[in-house]
């Protein structure tokens, strides 16, 4: 990289000698070619080897066999070499070598510079050994992770169906039986993540970033303490109605068993393996999804979603997204086990899109298949000749996971779901128990995702929390943040965080989901006004060209742009609770 530093050199000291403007914008041309030369390399060595680490952890979390290591070994031959070019000293130098005249370079340049910076600090080759080290710790608890056999009362048994007893009307005691099951996995994964924790904190520090949740955070522009003040005022903004929907919680399911009402709720009670999203708890009579999606096929409901993006003036999904996608259950029977969890994967990030999903007909999937396909659509708006491979990302990652919230909510109301077919035109619907149902799955997730999650990951990697007090200090911020208990002592032998995916392989980032219900809300808010001129509650983006030629305009740009201008320029405002708080206004 000698040359490099010679011209910067050169460039530099041309400008000094000479008050010729002339001369200066040449030497900045001279300048900003230089470092376009070495920008285009990386993006397209980036870009190749991206996609062959997205090939190895996708094969990783479709097509798990047991005792088969194979998939795991391809996993760790593709993230080292991944980690060996974006963490090269090379890289490192030249990037905040060029950094250091920033001001000589075009916004476009440093955004792409200052992202090969941050992929930089977490693989620096300076630490060579211990690299290597956390690529195989993540690549071994991800196998343990998705690899694991829940079973329930001594029979294998599936995630979706241990979802479905705690959703539906079992007796507390099968209740009771689903959740230990669902927690059981936690063991096996705890020590992974005290070893994943160290690992995770040293490979950043090298960089200049105090431990892991600090660098993540920083990916927003803020730090760690900006970050967790943002949350803690947006948790005090939605408190008030928060508690109420916690009251009513309490008293509805201690009426629904039978019970005391307690002054906590009881973790086993809520539909949800962590008590995320309640909104099963509520059946809006009329307003029976399952009961028309169970006569459709899961292929219909994929099938569906495309048609609704495309109704937008968007594109078909590529032939390849169905060639290639995970979309169904692993069949009965099958050699080989899968990832559950829903996701959507930007493998080459290019053309090939691809999602991994278990769809089912029902009311569940139905939400979920849209949102994933959200998140495609953002990857394929993205992929455009304006967006170097490197900033082929979301604003932000909360306005990603927005996006596909925003989309999902659409796709759940009145008017929508009239005009598909899935609701009578004629039906009768009490419109607060259907807020309420939203809040139930919207609201009660900002304390989930702000409080417990981003509080536990930051004593996690911040404050070094001991492994004997992992299970301690996790329902000490359950109690404190979302004001649920456990059923029963949940001692040191267990580690309940650990049973969240996130914890283990998406770590220190779930901050983006609360922030994605706020700006989901916000999007909405401005599509509902000042687009389609309806009413919030009451909505139907099917068919509105003009909805898609906004979310167009706001995704194309990807990470080209900071988040913040975005939300200005765009809506108007920066990010806020304030129109979440309208919407659900009726309900305290």
């Amino acid at each position: 990289m000698k040359v490099i530093y010679s011209i910067i050199f050169v460039s530099l000291f041309w400008v000094a000698c000479t008050d010729s403007k002339d001369v200066e914008n040449n030497a900045n041309k001279e300048l900003q070619d230089s470092v376009q030369k070495y920008l285009d390399t990386y993006n397209n060595t980036y870009q190749k080897l991206y996609y062959e680490a997205s090939k190895a952890e996708w094969v990783l979390n479709t097509h798990i066999v047991e005792g088969d290591t194979t998939a795991e070994y391809n996993v760790k031959i593709a993230s080292k070499a991944m980690a060996d070019y974006t963490g090269s000293e090379e890289n490192i130098n030249t990037s905040e070598g060029f950094l250091k005249v920033k001001d000589k370079l075009t916004p476009l340049q440093v955004k792409q510079l200052e992202a090969i910076k941050y992929g930089a600090a977490g693989n620096p080759a300076t630490l060579g050994k211990l690299i290597d080290e956390k690529i195989a710790a993540e690549a071994s608890q991800t196998k343990k992770l998705y690899g694991y056999k829940y079973k329930l009362k001594g029979k294998e048994i599936s995630t979706n169906d241990i979802d479905k007893i705690l959703a539906g009307n079992a007796k507390l005691p099968q209740k009771l039986d689903a959740w230990n099951a669902s927690k059981e996995i936690g063991k096996t994964l705890k020590t992974g993540i005290d070893t994943l924790r160290g690992l995770r904190n040293k490979s950043v520090m090298p960089l200049g970033y105090k431990n892991y949740i600090d660098y993540q955070i920083s990916d927003y522009g803020m730090s760690d303490q900006e970050m967790r003040d943002l949350l803690h005022k947006i948790m005090n903004d939605i408190w008030p109605l928060y508690r109420e929907l916690h009251t009513w919680t309490r008293y509805e399911l201690a009426k629904k068993y039978g019970e005391k009402v307690p002054d906590y709720l009881p973790a086993h009670w809520l539909p949800n393996r962590w008590g995320q999203e309640w909104e099963s708890i509520v059946n809006v009579k009329g307003f029976d999804l399952d009961s028309i999606l169970g006569t459709k096929s899961a292929e219909w409901i994929v099938k569906e979603g495309e048609q609704f993006y495309m109704s937008l003036g968007l594109p078909p999904l590529p032939q390849s997204f169905w060639e290639k996608s995970s979309l169904y259950p692993a069949p009965v029977g099958a050699d080989y086990m899968k990832n559950n969890h829903a996701s959507a994967w930007h493998m080459d990030l290019d053309k090939d899109v691809r999602s991994l999903m278990s769809v089912e007909p029902d009311t569940k999937w139905w939400g979920t298949a849209l949102h994933e396909l959200g998140h495609i659509y953002y990857y394929m708006l993205y992929s455009n000749p304006d967006v170097p491979y490197l900033l082929r990302n979301g604003a932000n990652r909360a306005f990603h996971e927005g996006i596909g919230s925003m989309l999902g909510l659409a796709a759940m109301q009145k008017p929508f779901l009239q005009d598909r077919g899935l609701l009578p035109k004629d039906v009768q619907l009490d419109e607060i128990q259907l807020m309420l149902k939203e809040a139930l799955e919207q609201v009660v997730l900002i304390p989930w995702g702000a409080g417990v999650m981003t509080e536990f990951e930051y004593s996690l990697y911040a404050e070094n929390l001991p492994i004997d007090q992992f299970n301690s200090k996790w329902w000490e911020l359950k109690k404190k943040y979302q004001g649920i208990v456990p059923p029963t002592e949940r001692g040191e032998e267990y580690c309940d965080a650990c049973t969240k995916t996130h914890i283990n392989n998406d770590p220190a980032q779930y901050y983006d989901y609360a922030l994605s219900i706020v700006t989901l809300f916000q999007i909405h808010d401005h599509i509902a006004k000042q687009i389609l001129k309806q009413d919030p509650h009451n909505t139907n983006y099917w068919g509105s060209k003009e909805t898609g030629d906004f979310l167009r305009k706001i995704l194309s740009p990807g990470a080209t742009i900071d988040w913040r201008k975005l939300m200005k320029d765009e809506l108007g405002e920066e990010i806020s609770a304030k129109a979440m708080l309208e919407y659900f206004a009726p309900l305290y």
